[in-house]
C-alpha cells in the first residue's frame, strides 16, 4: 500500500516560502503542495526547491493557483494574507484577511475534507474562529499557531537569563496572539522547580523577559521587514507531531467550549496535538491576576467576532 503524508501550504510569501523549505529539510512530508495567489510565484519557487532534491528526501512538489490542490492533503497550513508592517498590530489586518478567507476556506474544504486546518495568518485567533465556521470542520481539526511562537520566544529569554537550555524551561504565553497576550509566571519552572525559588530571583528579571517576547514581532519587523524564520520552525514542528501522533502539549489557538469559563472564542491555551490535530486541552492552574488577563484576552477577541 501506498504510504503518503502530504503538506499543503496555502500562501507562499516569506512565511509559506521558509516553511516549505524547512519541512523539506526535515524530510517528513512525502509530498509538499505550494498554493499562492500568484501561480508563477508558486511555481518559481517549487522549482527552485525541486533543485535541492539530491540532498534532501524524496518529496512530490507540485505547485499552483488553484485550491483543487489541496485534495488528498493530510495538512493544509493557511498563511494567506496581508502581513504586518510596522508599526501595525495583529488585529489591524482583520478585515482584508478576513475577504480572503471567505473566498479560499471553503474551496480548502471542499477540496480536502479531511484535513487538518493549521492558521497562521494573522490575527490568527479570529481567522481560527472564522475557519471553523467556513469549513465547518470539527474544531479539533482546525486550530492556530497561536501563541506557540511566543511561547518559544519566552523560553529562549527565560534560559538566556537563568542560564540553561531552552527545552529545560517549562513556561507558557497564552490568550490572544497580540497585545493582550499573558505569560503564566505562577507555573514558570525549570526541571520542576519554580522560577521563584531559584537563587537571586527577582520578579522584574521574569517581567523583562515577557517584555522582551511581547516586543519581538515588532523588533524583528523594524529591523528586517517581517519574521519567518521561527514561525516557520513552529510549523515544521505542528507537522512532525501530527505525522508522528506524539501528543505533546503545546499552546494552540483553539475554540473554547467552557475552559476557563469561556466560549465562542479562539485563542491559545495548552492543547495535546496528535494524529488527528487537537485531541483535547489542559486548563493549567491559573492565579487570580492571570485569569484577569485571560478575560481582558476573550473581551477583545470577542468584539472583532
Amino acid at each position: 500500500m501506498k504510504c503518503t503524508f502530504k503538506v499543503s501550504i496555502v500562501g507562499c510569501g516569506s512565511v509559506g516560502a521558509t516553511a516549505a523549505y524547512a519541512m523539506l529539510l526535515d524530510g517528513t512530508p512525502t509530498a509538499l503542495t505550494l498554493i499562492d495567489v500568484n501561480k508563477d510565484h508558486a511555481c518559481g519557487l517549487m522549482t527552485d526547491l525541486e533543485h535541492t532534491q539530491s540532498f534532501t528526501d524524496r518529496t512530490i512538489l507540485e505547485a499552483g493557483s488553484d485550491m483543487k490542490l489541496c485534495q488528498g492533503s493530510n495538512i493544509v497550513f493557511i498563511t494567506a494574507g496581508a502581513r504586518q508592517k510596522e508599526g501595525q498590530t495583529r488585529l489591524e489586518l482583520i478585515k482584508v484577511n478576513r475577504k480572503i478567507f471567505k473566498i479560499i476556506i471553503p474551496q480548502i474544504a471542499k477540496a480536502a475534507p479531511n484535513a487538518i486546518l493549521v492558521i497562521v495568518s494573522n490575527p490568527v485567533d479570529i481567522l481560527t474562529y472564522d475557519a471553523i465556521k467556513l469549513s465547518k470542520f470539527p474544531k479539533g481539526r482546525v486550530f492556530g499557531s497561536g501563541t506557540m511562537l511566543d511561547t518559544i520566544r519566552f523560553q529562549f529569554h527565560i534560559g538566556e537569563k537563568w542560564k540553561v537550555n531552552p527545552r529545560s524551561v517549562e513556561a507558557y504565553i497564552l490568550g490572544e496572539h497580540g497585545d493582550t497576550s499573558f505569560p503564566v509566571f505562577s507555573a514558570a519552572e525549570i526541571a520542576g522547580k519554580s522560577l521563584t525559588s531559584f537563587k537571586g530571583f527577582k520578579h522584574k528579571d521574569l517581567e523583562q523577559a515577557y517584555q522582551t517576547t511581547r516586543d519581538a514581532a515588532y523588533r524583528i519587523i523594524h529591523d528586517l521587514g517581517y519574521t519567518c524564520y521561527s514561525i516557520a520552525i513552529v510549523m515544521r514542528e505542528i507537522v512532525k507531531h501530527i505525522y508522528s501522533n506524539s501528543r505533546v502539549v503545546l499552546p494552540l489557538s483553539t475554540l473554547l467550549s467552557g475552559e476557563y469559563g469561556h466560549k465562542k472564542v479562539c485563542l491559545s491555551m495548552p492543547c495535546v496535538l496528535g494524529q488527528n490535530g487537537i485531541e483535547s486541552t489542559i486548563e493549567i492552574p491559573l492565579n487570580a491576576n492571570e485569569k484577569k488577563l485571560l478575560k481582558k484576552s476573550v473581551t477583545t477577541l470577542q468584539k472583532l467576532l
